[in-house]
């Protein structure tokens, strides 16, 4: 109890000295929405998330040197390094890499591209006119890594991805990085500080993503720690597991990493309650500095100004690795989040209990104290056996893909169920349409690396149409659909890293793809926009965005699950909506029920009507095909 009140007192304290102490707002101010509520926005949003290294170089002056990367892993100065060419071969070399002997899964960490937010500014009309209404930015915090989860701060924007690289890191040396008050705005900082303006006024959302478990080596506190050791006043922030005794020639300091990665030393964590260590919540907490440094962090970014108007802000966080954070932290964050903006949004990272069989109940951190949403990896795994043969193909064909559907709603409440950002694909996955074309168990062996026969190549005409039908399951079944960088342009990929590719734009040259990855040569792709595909998701993103209390707040009805087909149903009152899946290689022939006459249901790509008739609504729909049928209105 001691130790407990102890710990308390130093949060207390902690919080106090950084200036994250709580606010005169209270609970208690009837006009505050309730901070267990989810934000509306969150619920209606149409999500595109953002890998900048990968996204666009819009100002090639601020492209990353050697030194900007070292620190990342592999830790290794190559000889003539310098950025990759955006339309360069995916698996072809690059000389340097060639000269140094490294095979290409070591040399593509090396990658760099040049990606900045001045190519996101350039692009955000692009954005608006795709239709999308929520930006999530994977980090973009100051790091030497491509992937930005080593943070080497998270107070600043990366230097590279801003105007002036070398200005920023003096700025940053200058300050006393453990006191907020020294704390500048770099060059990057304000870069983002506008492209925040410039995302609003477009009427859309933006969320930055973070990682509170870990940082990375080159990390300002971590690095004071390695040079003083237990001198270091952060050495009670990370996992150390042994010091460096200078008594003797060996180095003994040793301290945990993330899944035991080195370059990723992981924060300790504070009155643990007994429990697995892995896919179950812990309760617990962070240091009380740790956290008190985070609170400032995330303060600065949803306040700039410090006005008390976060409209000049970030909308939320997407936070990773989260189940490895103990629930004493996160709910403390929430607390502190939405003191500052009411309406932010929080989405989590949960997601294997035991890889690659089975996901996180995200249940524990949807109660209203801890996130409004998680990625929502269960719905796309469920989907992918069922509608395009993946595995693990739900047993029973339809009926048991209704039932995984079904039970992943349990006791979770309707508004958070609606703000679950349903991903098809991330920066941690195959590409949809790879996925869609490589059928084996989901992240098991997704790659050349573990399975030589992974197909890598363009993925063929059968699988672009199983791609339409998990979009139409996307865009209508429960929750925020998502798209990662590029999928709406028709790109493929293995996992991680292949999975990330700068995005084809139409304005660069591409190269054809013809390297593979372990030497020798593969089929030859040309590298180009599936206009097609991207015309399709335009459209199913206006049809979701035409009418909300349809397709976020109708109500959902099975019509049919039976074999290779289902039909499910959305309607509030006056107007349904009807979509279709046919998995199997039979046209599927039925009469669609409706409990009234008159009207008629549209198909919103061919433009094809189709009258209501009580109990005699014929539907005709091809194998291997899916629709969605939307009851028109007299604006239509």
């Amino acid at each position: 109890m001691k130790t407990r009140l102890a710990f308390s007192l130093l949060t207390a304290l902690s919080l106090a000295a950084f200036g994250c102490g709580s606010s005169d707002s209270s609970d208690s101010d009837s006009s505050r929405p309730d901070p267990s509520s989810t934000p509306r926005w969150a619920q209606e949003a149409v999500w595109y998330q953002i890998f900048v290294e990968r996204f666009r170089n819009g100002d090639s002056s601020n492209d990353p040197t050697a030194g900007d990367i070292q620190g990342a892993w592999p830790e290794m100065e190559i000889e003539g390094w310098q950025p990759t060419p955006w339309g360069q071969d995916w698996y072809k070399q690059e000389d340097w890499a060639r000269q140094a002997g490294l095979d290409f899964y070591t040399s593509v960490q090396l990658r760099r591209y040049g990606g900045d937010l001045q190519g996101v500014l350039d692009k955000l009309d692009y954005l608006q006119d795709l239709g999308v209404t929520a930006l999530y930015f994977n980090p973009l915090n100051d790091s030497p890594s491509l992937h930005k989860y080593d943070a080497r701060s998270y107070r600043h924007i990366d230097r590279n991805f801003g105007p002036d690289p070398r200005a920023d890191e003096a700025i940053a040396q200058a300050e006393n990085p453990a006191d907020p008050s020294t704390w500048r705005w770099t060059a990057a900082d304000s870069l983002f500080l506008k492209l925040i303006e410039e995302v609003h006024r477009r009427g859309m959302r933006l969320i930055m993503d973070y990682s509170f478990n870990h940082t990375g080596v080159t990390f300002w506190a971590f690095r004071d720690v390695v040079e003083k050791q237990q001198q270091s006043p952060y050495a009670d922030w990370y996992e150390i597991e042994s010091f460096d005794d200078p008594a003797t020639e060996e180095n003994e300091f040793q301290y945990q990493g993330w899944v035991g990665v080195k370059q990723l030393p992981a924060f300790r964590k504070y009155d643990l309650r007994e429990g697995p260590n892995h896919g179950f919540p812990r309760q617990g907490d962070l240091h009380p500095q740790v956290k008190a440094h985070i609170f400032a962090v995330v303060k600065r970014w949803l306040d700039p100004n410090g006005d008390g108007d976060p409209s000049d802000g970030v909308d939320g966080f997407r936070l990773d690795v989260a189940e490895q954070v103990p629930m004493g932290f996160w709910r403390d964050f929430r607390r502190h989040v939405r003191d500052l903006n009411p309406q932010a949004y929080l989405v989590g990272e949960i997601w294997w209990e035991e890889w690659p069989d089975l996901l996180m109940d995200p249940y524990p951190w949807l109660q209203g104290d801890v996130f409004d949403g998680v990625m929502n990896y269960r719905w796309y795994v469920s989907a992918r056996g069922f509608l395009a043969g993946g595995q693990p193909i739900p047993a029973g064909g339809a009926r048991g893909f209704q039932a995984e559907l079904s039970n992943q709603q349990n006791r979770i409440a309707p508004e958070r169920l609606k703000a679950q950002m349903n991903v098809a694909a991330t920066h941690d996955t195959p590409r949809l349409s790879t996925s869609l074309y490589n059928r084996g168990k989901y992240k098991f062996q997704v790659n050349p690396r573990e399975n030589a026969d992974y197909k890598l190549e363009r993925p063929d005409q059968s699988t672009g149409d199983r791609v339409k039908m998990l979009l139409l399951l996307q865009f209508a079944w429960i929750g925020a659909p998502h798209i990662w960088n590029g999928d709406e342009m028709g790109m493929w990929g293995a996992d991680d890293p292949d999975c990330r590719k700068p995005l084809v734009w139409e304005d660069v040259e591409f190269e054809e793809e013809s390297a593979h990855p372990a030497g020798g040569s593969k089929r030859r792709d040309r590298v180009e926009v599936d206009e097609e595909l991207r015309d399709f998701i335009k459209k199913l993103i206006d049809v979701r965005k035409s009418d909300p209390e349809l397709f976020v707040d109708g109500e959902v009805k099975w019509v049919v699950y039976d074999g290779p087909y289902a039909v499910i149903r959305r309607s509030r009152p006056g107007r349904t909506a009807v979509a279709l899946f046919n998995t199997g290689s039979q046209v599927l022939k039925l009469n669609l029920p409706f409990e009234r006459s008159g009207g008629a249901l549209v198909d919103p790509f061919s433009g094809q009507r189709y009258p209501i008739e009580t109990q005699n609504m014929r539907i005709e729909l091809p194998p291997g095909s899916g629709t969605l049928l939307v009851e028109e209105t007299e604006e239509d």
